[in-house]
């Protein structure tokens, strides 16, 4: 029997290649707003994190959730992000 393949993706904070279960998915949606995607399924533009609060700090100052996603990220966003992965992590 074949060896199911893993889906990879690259934290946009890190930059490590981690399996794509194990990060959070940021999605830019065809109506142009940004929000957090726990299931991995909403349509749109998806970027990648880890759960960690450093991975998030390294996106928001380099800018690169916003750039893998072609579209400014509200301060907001990033408030809620930040929120949510306090949560998930304890």
């Amino acid at each position: 029997m074949q060896q199911k393949k893993v889906p990879m993706r690259m934290c946009n904070g890190c930059g490590e290649m981690k399996p794509k279960k194990e990060l959070v998915r940021i999605v830019r949606a065809p109506d142009g707003s940004v929000s957090l995607d726990p299931k991995g399924k909403a349509p749109g533009r998806g970027a990648y994190l880890c759960h960690s609060a450093e991975c998030l700090k390294k996106a928001v100052k380099s800018g690169r959730i916003g750039r893998a996603l072609g579209v400014a990220v509200p301060k907001e966003i990033y408030e809620s992000m930040q929120k949510e992965l306090l949560e998930n992590a304890e």
